[in-house]
């Protein structure tokens, strides 16, 4: 660990670490003005180009309620914490069936033990590189539902407790774990209902959560910790993306790009990371960072593996 004190002056750190209510509100605002423009696009002008649009649109915005949620469980959305957790809970992860609390306890582990092997999301960037021909068939099954689909069963089960308990208490169980998504979830329901659309649930809510969002969800976490050059430092153990216009929007929302100063100081909201990064490259680190260009490179970086057939054909 480094820490923020040895990097910044106090008054830096201050500055750094200053959370605005109206800017994390703001933020909130933003992703489900987003969505529900991309739905409204769709209805006005229905056709396959603007529903592949919306659905990357979309998808690309439950990402980035996800990065909110994940702000939210630092205590960085809102000064208050009720404020904070219920932007974080309420109007976020659970209406992508996350459990803010629970997710809060166990990130915790992540930023204690980064690329650790108690690091519990060591799992998601120990893999890679890959090779190409394995690298398509896990965007194929992103794409066609089938990570989100094995995903969210196996966190239904879990959620309804062991196969031998009593069902009264597998179902309070249940409740407990994902009563608040089914609360969240029937009122977006309800609101796209009562404008007289309520198939844009299932066919702009739910496609694109199956789908792009699980492609982008993988991408990010590529980009945040596989294949960094040091696990045992944190300028290296983790990775600042550089994000074109396009990328900020279909895969890095909300400044996540930024996950090297994230990792530096947990507590910078990430709208001030960017700035966080221009001082740090001020102070002269930028030839100790973990930086990529930008996340083609990222991908080809873990698509890059060479198959037996290369190996066999180069021996």
């Amino acid at each position: 660990m480094v820490a923020a004190r040895s990097i910044f002056t106090p008054e830096e750190i201050s500055m750094l670490t200053r959370k605005s209510d109206l800017r994390g509100a703001w933020m909130v605002v933003h992703a489900w003005a987003v969505i529900f423009g991309a739905m409204a696009m769709f209805v006005w002008w229905p056709n396959p180009l603007t529903f592949v649009l919306a659905v990357a649109i979309i998808g690309a915005r439950q990402l980035g309620l996800a990065v909110l949620a994940h702000d939210a469980a630092h205590g960085l959305l809102a000064n208050n914490i009720r404020l904070n957790d219920f932007e974080g809970t309420w109007l976020t992860d659970n209406l992508l069936l996350v459990d803010l609390h629970a997710y809060r306890k166990y990130h915790i582990l992540h930023h204690r033990f980064t690329q650790q092997k108690n690091d519990p999301d060591l799992g998601l960037s120990a893999p890679f590189p890959i090779t190409r021909a394995s690298f398509r068939r896990k965007i194929v099954r992103d794409l066609t539902g089938q990570t989100a689909y094995k995903q969210r069963i196996a966190l239904i089960r879990r959620a309804f407790g062991k196969a031998g308990d009593p069902w009264s208490a597998r179902l309070r169980a249940g409740w407990k774990r994902l009563g608040g998504s089914i609360i969240s979830n029937a009122f977006l329901f309800a609101i796209l209902a009562a404008t007289g659309h309520w198939w844009l649930y299932p066919l702009l809510w739910l496609v694109p959560y199956f789908t792009f969002f699980s492609m982008v969800e993988r991408f990010r976490s590529i980009a945040e910790h596989s294949m960094v050059t040091d696990n045992d430092d944190p300028f290296r153990n983790t990775r600042t993306t550089y994000a074109n216009w396009f990328e900020r929007a279909f895969i890095a929302p909300y400044f996540v790009n930024y996950h090297l100063e994230h990792h530096l100081v947990m507590a910078v909201p990430c709208y001030n990371q960017p700035k966080m990064h221009r001082m740090l490259l001020a102070k002269g680190y930028g030839p100790r960072m973990e930086i990529k260009p930008g996340y083609r490179a990222i991908l080809a970086l873990a698509s890059s593996k060479p198959d037996a057939s290369a190996i066999a054909a180069a021996a």
